[in-house]
């Protein structure tokens, strides 16, 4: 019952509260809620990606090129984005998948994954618009909804939020699901968990393709959204970390982890563009850094995780000695 009561206070925010630039917050920290809790998906289960913003890249651009060029509707551009991030994951994947790549070599393969994507979105600036950015066309008048357009951010907030849910949903779904149990055996001991039964490859494809697909799709969703998309934004390494920082900060093992860490990285990025503006370039990134080292060693599970585990813990009962000095001072 108390979700249902959270859901309808979440949709009756902009209704409620109509201020532009507060909406314009909320858009920004739900759609990188679902950026991070698709890395979160991958992330729990030990494969740790520094390529995502390679998907989040692709999803992004693919939508934004195929509008002005050909104009393709986002309708269309969105879902041929995310198979061409689909297929970008399994080609990077599988042959890491089926050679045993893991561990920190896949980490490095997947950190070549993001910088391949940011060179050839930055080599290809006749058509990218390279580092200076890309701007979608503007949909003549009245052709808002089949541009995916909107000015009022009312709208937009509402289908971030209805994103985001798809993202909790489907992140509850592997959570209950026989892959969820497949993973874990994979992550703890790969050989074990082949000789039970576990088809390893398939299972890791599996959950990388839904990663890739959720990724790729909130960039578009931010292309979209913005209006104004650049390498540095939606692809590279710096929006790989920035989804590593969030998701392990907020708690990677919780389904609303990322979106505390979301709401932690969008409020120190609008507090630094304010306080310092044009000084403050790239100072996220390093705030984002030091506490990424400190959350690792001291609060492993995140912020999220870590208090849940607080409720749960059993309260420990008071020594002898603390009970006969209770029962000394009722009297």
């Amino acid at each position: 019952m108390a979700w249902i009561v959270a859901l309808a206070v979440l949709v009756a925010v902009p209704f409620v509260h109509s201020d532009p630039y507060h909406l314009h917050i909320l858009v920004l920290i739900l759609i990188w809620s679902f950026a991070y809790t698709s890395w979160s998906i991958m992330g729990r289960f030990g494969l740790v990606s520094l390529g995502h913003g390679g998907f989040m890249g692709t999803g992004a651009y693919v939508t934004a090129l195929l509008w002005n060029n050909f104009g393709l509707s986002p309708w269309i551009g969105i879902p041929l984005s995310m198979l061409a991030a689909g297929v970008l994951a399994l080609v990077v994947a599988y042959p890491c998948f089926r050679f045993r790549i893991t561990g920190h070599y896949f980490v490095l393969v997947t950190l070549a994954l993001a910088g391949i994507v940011l060179q050839v979105i930055t080599a290809t600036r006749d058509y990218t618009g390279g580092s200076l950015g890309y701007t979608p066309q503007r949909a003549p008048s009245g052709k808002g909804l089949l541009a995916l357009q909107f000015d009022d951010k009312t709208t937009w907030y509402l289908i971030a939020l209805a994103v985001w849910l798809a993202g909790i949903v489907i992140w509850h779904r592997i959570d209950r699901s026989m892959s969820r149990h497949a993973m874990e055996a994979i992550s703890e001991d790969e050989d074990a968990a082949a000789a039970a039964g576990v088809n390893v490859t398939a299972e890791k494809l599996k959950i990388t393709l839904i990663s890739a697909l959720m990724t790729a799709l909130s960039g578009a969703l931010y292309c979209q959204y913005q209006m104004f998309i650049s390498p540095d934004t939606v692809s590279g390494i710096a929006v790989s970390l920035q989804m590593v920082f969030a998701a392990i900060v907020g708690g990677v093992y919780v389904a609303l982890g990322p979106t505390v860490g979301a709401i932690i990285t969008i409020l120190l990025a609008e507090v630094l563009r304010i306080s310092f503006g044009a000084n403050a370039v790239g100072w996220d990134n390093l705030v984002y850094g030091v506490l990424l080292v400190l959350f690792i060693i001291f609060l492993p599970k995140g912020i999220l995780g870590s208090v849940i585990d607080w409720i749960k813990s059993p309260r420990k009962p008071p020594r002898a000695h603390e009970q006969e000095t209770v029962r000394v001072a009722r009297r």
